[in-house]
């Protein structure tokens, strides 16, 4: 038989096409895997394709040969990703604000390369990412890399951070001037990423939309803000920060109906203490960000809902109902 130019790469030319070509429901009999190795300029014969194959297994991949008739059926079983893990991967990808549409869509297919082009389709299907609302700021995936890295290294960070104006242009905070700050943790909320970090100047924790951070620059200096996150929750922090939207720290005292205890869980966790007051309502006491943002998702509760102290909060709330009256206040007919 005459030998074909790619010879030297036939068992990883064969693991390739294992990879790519086959799954439980596509088998490849020996007579496919003969025809699919000269597409890349292989010959073989039988008895070696057998002694490639009980080498690729004692490297590790899960081949499975089954008999059906006459003749053998090869696939590959179990891989390094599930079928299922993959859409879950897609489902997080297609659902984050903070990555682009760009950005989305290359992830997506590298997330098909490691299933078989069959299981790919599957994959494809659930492929809906044009038409999301996504993040314009294509440097984000390397911000985030530069976090992580300085993070890692314990050092500090400089950089750039923009809000959105009514020209819907990006508008600069502070003139252009660079903010300093200690990363010390990234967060997933509200489907955003969030830096979470120290600022000197200010001697506090603070949390900064990474979509919004530009030009960032590790510095050489050591971050600073170390005894402030060794008391630090992450988790509690988020369950605080309405949206993320800073506001006074308060224990509120909330009176609530009794079907909105899986709300209330949902919110703030299963730890927190009901006390019954009545047949049909509880109280809880909840540590908060108080925010307009706070203040409506009271609001979207309805009638089922109501902050009982402390009296902070209340004359907050009534600020907030009164405005919203006299911004939505009817003309007289």
């Amino acid at each position: 038989m005459a030998r074909g130019s790619n010879q030297k790469l036939k068992i990883l030319y064969l693991m390739k096409i294992f990879l790519e070509k086959s799954d439980e429901s596509h088998p490849l009999t020996m007579e496919d895997i003969l025809t699919e190795l000269k597409r890349y300029g292989v010959t073989a014969e039988r008895k070696s394709i057998y002694a490639d194959i009980e080498a690729l297994r004692s490297y590790g991949m899960d081949i499975v040969g089954e008999k059906q008739g006459k003749a053998y059926h090869y696939y590959t079983g179990s891989r390094q990703f599930e079928l299922a893990e993959l859409k879950l991967l897609v489902d997080s990808v297609q659902s984050a604000k903070f990555i682009t549409t760009k950005k989305s869509n290359e992830l997506i297919r590298k997330l098909e390369s490691l299933s078989s082009i069959y299981e790919a389709k599957q994959l494809q299907r659930q492929v809906y990412v044009t038409g999301r609302i996504k993040a314009d700021n294509e440097s984000i995936y390397y911000n985030v890399d530069k976090i992580h890295t300085a993070i890692a290294t314990d050092a500090q960070i400089t950089f750039q951070y923009f809000q959105w104006n009514v020209e819907k242009e990006r508008e600069l905070r502070r003139e252009g001037e660079k903010y300093c700050v200690s990363p010390w943790a990234l967060s997933w909320d509200d489907e955003n990423y969030y830096l979470i970090g120290f600022d000197s100047e200010a001697e506090k924790i603070k949390h900064y939309r990474v979509d919004k951070m530009l030009k960032i620059d590790i510095i050489q200096e050591r971050r600073e803000g170390k005894e402030k996150f060794e008391q630090f929750d992450m988790a509690a922090y988020a369950r605080k920060m309405f949206g993320m939207f800073s506001g006074e720290e308060e224990n509120v005292r909330i009176e609530f109906d009794n079907e909105l205890a899986g709300v209330v869980i949902d919110r703030f966790g299963r730890d927190t203490i009901f006390t019954k007051t009545d047949k049909n309502h509880f109280e809880a006491v909840v540590k908060v960000a108080v925010s307009r943002q706070f203040l409506g998702w009271i609001m979207a509760l309805g009638e089922g809902v109501r902050i009982l102290a402390p009296e902070s909060v209340v004359w907050q709330m009534q600020e907030e109902a009164k405005r919203l009256a006299r911004t939505y206040s009817l003309p007289d007919k």
